[in-house]
């Protein structure tokens, strides 16, 4: 059983930059697994004990990709992951409350147990060129990220989580 999942969709490659810095300091810790958004299934979810979700915030809501994986995923999971603790990263141009918040529900209908407020960075991407734009993360945009993965891995590795 693989300990952390992280699942993401990424247009323009910061969400795949803040899942990849969670990856690689989550894998230190012990086992985890990044999946896309669009290859993700409910075995895999199964055979996770936590989960990462990390996507982009578009037009205020979760990107399309992530909200297809919610979709597809929830009724058959429905009742049988309960319980098992989760952590949201969303990359934004300004804001993410309105992807973290969407995030959150779906997690709370799964009954997911949140082990951390969510992680918003911000790219201050407000024009549509620069919403377009490939995304080129910070060190310090991606350090959170990074505690966040290393966090997550070692709570599972121990049983904290």
């Amino acid at each position: 059983m693989s300990e952390l999942l992280i699942i993401y969709h990424s247009r323009t490659g910061g969400s795949a930059q803040m899942a990849e810095a969670a990856r690689e300091a989550a894998a230190a810790e012990g086992a985890v697994r990044l999946l896309s958004a669009e290859a993700a299934t409910p075995e895999d979810m199964l055979a996770a004990r936590g989960y990462l979700f990390c996507g982009p915030e578009n037009l205020a809501a979760l990107s399309g990709a992530m909200k297809e994986f919610f979709d597809r995923c929830y009724y058959p999971l429905l009742g049988a992951i309960e319980g098992r603790p989760y952590a949201q990263m969303i990359c934004a141009g300004s804001d993410g409350q309105g992807a973290a918040r969407q995030l959150a529900r779906i997690a709370t209908g799964w009954r997911l147990r949140a082990v951390q407020p969510p992680l918003i960075v911000k790219t201050d991407a407000q024009s549509p060129e620069a919403i377009l734009a490939p995304k080129t993360l910070s060190a310090a945009q991606l350090a959170p990220c990074r505690e966040l993965g290393s966090a997550l891995g070692a709570g599972l590795s121990l049983g904290v989580f």
